[in-house]
């Protein structure tokens, strides 16, 4: 691995304080999403004092969903709501046509503001990662009909320096088993290519079926991650 792919051991950071610093609110040491956009935080470094501009960040209540290279440590004043292993993948050439899997005729369409309701509607009831109002103006999204209904869906969320995050894949109970995700992570991994960067991705470690789709798309794991929940003792 080349040095850029450094950009991936702290994504959100990374994220926040490049490209997509105009989503974003906080200083030189944390910073999240607004958070009609979503709860994901990053900081500069595990330290009290980043902790201590983090918690500047959220209000009382609010959890603050943070991916570390390491295993979260807190100083005194926080809860962890929540530590999970997950494993990051890389997509490092194009998705080749057979990689669109046996729904590889489905049409898809892109998704856009107008498509909001449907597409909260969709990651309330799979609950693929945070979605809120406005998650959908980080861009990338596309997604497949059936009547009229929103099937399925797949798009774009952090975007450290030379990389794309494919994110809030998911598909309706009634319409899983038709390989509607392989081909929208195919269909979103080529599209981030075709712009000439890397699209990348995070998954638990113990969802052996998601990460054997995205597999059969391209995507090989890169590293593995501590997803930490936290928030302020006491809020």
């Amino acid at each position: 691995m080349t040095d850029m792919y450094t950009q991936l051991d702290n994504p959100i950071w990374n994220a926040l304080s490049t490209r997509q610093n105009q989503f974003s609110e906080g200083d030189d040491l944390a910073r999240r999403f607004q958070s009609d956009i979503g709860p994901l935080a990053g900081l500069r470094e595990q330290s009290a004092v980043a902790y201590q501009s983090l918690g500047r960040l959220f209000k009382p209540g609010e959890p603050a969903v943070l991916f570390l290279e390491e295993e979260p440590r807190l100083p005194e004043g926080w809860n962890l709501l929540k530590h999970d292993s997950l494993v990051q993948m890389i997509c490092p050439n194009p998705p080749p046509d057979s990689a669109f899997g046996k729904a590889s005729d489905v049409p898809w369409e892109p998704l856009g503001i107008a498509d909001v309701p449907a597409m909260l509607e969709l990651t309330a009831l799979t609950e693929p990662g945070p979605f809120r109002q406005r998650t959908a103006e980080l861009g990338g999204f596309l997604g497949i009909r059936h009547a009229g209904r929103l099937a399925a869906m797949a798009g774009q969320r952090l975007a450290p320096l030379r990389f794309t995050e494919v994110s809030a894949v998911c598909t309706h109970p009634e319409f899983r088993g038709r390989g509607y995700a392989q081909l929208l992570v195919a269909a979103v991994a080529r599209t981030i290519h075709e712009h000439g960067e890397l699209p990348f991705l995070t998954s638990y470690a113990h969802n052996a079926n998601a990460i054997r789709v995205y597999e059969s798309v391209g995507f090989a794991v890169r590293r593995t991650l501590h997803l930490a929940v936290v928030t302020p003792a006491g809020a």
